[in-house]
């Protein structure tokens, strides 16, 4: 699959329109990937979700990853919401683990599959509009300056695997190379922190099937760079088994970082349409990561985001999702991110209208710190 360029995907997007296998609508805002419309998915859920299956393994058969977690006998991994049972000659769902020869064989903590970069300061993160980078939050314990931090940069650690199957994934060449070995050592990766490194971001894919090495990238980070400002940040679905979450937050906590969560639908069957697992962990995690706000206030530890998804992602989807949010914690920062189409998706940029009927569906449900993200990518016409 090529993705084509933003110009072009605009020039196409008035030729796309779909309809809905099951009750006919048709619309440029319905997925021919999907085949079905959102409002089926809501009111009809079990007559579509064969269709919505078929997506699903679909877009995975290309790349060697199986249609659903694996749950026949074998090892068994719990690092994830899907607690993979692998048997010999099968791959977990995130495909970053397999069995060969009675092993299980993938990343360990002490070695991971993964890219990384450095992003000079400030970057165009999730929560760089709270964050000490973005802002001098926190300072002088946790920030650099008062305000941006020019002159500093971001440890940029992108993980090859992912434990959901998200269709509208900007990042899904990750998929190519999700099953190779690992190759990166912890020691060697935490080495990259150096004396103008001011943050370490985990991303991906997501950090979720490989926190094992990064939890420990980041203790040996922290330790070799103890005298010094080193922020411990992540980017995630939230799908990871509790006791690890509980580790995650720890780091942020001691450094000055935040958890950056992903809510990418409240319904679970809209959630399920979209990324091919639930979210009842990710929400039940988000609720346990808000208990640790109280313990560091500033900067924010827990920031949250959420792509608006045309057609699919709407004003109902974010009302719920900012109620739940506030319910918690209504100082919590909620970033709604312009989508573009991507991966398998096809869908047109989100609408300026979209976008500000998002934004005051959050503010409705009572939370006090929302923006609109990505905003070159809205769409100024609706039709």
């Amino acid at each position: 699959m090529k993705l084509p360029g933003l110009s072009r995907i605009r020039d196409q997007q008035r030729e796309q329109a779909a309809q809905c296998e099951f009750c006919g609508a048709e619309s440029s805002l319905i997925s021919q990937f999907l085949g079905v419309c959102l409002n089926c998915i809501r009111q009809n859920f079990e007559a579509v979700k064969p269709r919505l299956e078929r997506a699903h393994r679909k877009a995975r058969e290309s790349f060697g990853l199986p249609p659903t977690p694996p749950h026949g006998p074998g090892f068994t991994c719990r690092i994830c919401v899907n607690e993979c049972q692998i048997a010999e000659g099968e791959r977990s769902f995130c495909g970053a683990r397999r069995v060969e020869n009675g092993k299980l064989l993938g990343p360990t903590a002490t070695k991971g599959n993964l890219s990384w970069y450095y992003d000079p300061l400030p970057t165009n993160c999730v929560a760089d509009w709270v964050c000490p980078g973005g802002t001098g939050a926190g300072y002088p314990t946790f920030a650099h300056r008062r305000g941006p931090e020019y002159g500093y940069k971001n440890l940029a650690v992108f993980y090859q695997a992912c434990s959901f199957d998200c269709l509208f994934c900007q990042n899904w060449h990750f998929r190519r190379v999700a099953t190779d070995e690992p190759q990166v050592t912890a020691s060697e990766l935490a080495a990259r922190a150096d004396e103008t490194t001011s943050c370490v971001c985990f991303f991906g894919g997501d950090p979720t099937p490989q926190l094992p090495h990064a939890i420990l990238v980041s203790r040996l980070a922290r330790e070799r760079r103890r005298d010094h400002i080193l922020r411990i940040c992540w980017e995630t679905n939230g799908s990871m088994h509790p006791a690890l979450l509980k580790q995650m937050l720890r780091l942020s906590l001691e450094s000055g970082g935040c958890l950056k969560f992903d809510l990418k639908a409240w319904d679970e069957r809209v959630h399920f349409a979209l990324c091919g697992v639930s979210n009842r962990r990710t929400l039940e995690n988000f609720k346990l990561a808000a208990s640790y706000i109280a313990q560091r206030p500033s900067p924010p530890l827990l920031v949250a985001s959420t792509l608006l998804v045309p057609g699919y992602v709407d004003g109902e989807e974010v009302f719920h999702i900012a109620r739940f949010i506030s319910s918690l914690n209504p100082e919590i920062p909620y970033a709604l991110l312009a989508f573009y189409p991507s991966f398998c998706l096809n869908l047109p940029t989100t609408s300026k209208r979209h976008a500000e009927e998002a934004l005051a569906a959050a503010r409705q449900a009572g939370l006090k710190n929302v923006r609109i993200g990505n905003q070159h990518l809205l769409r100024y016409e609706d039709y």
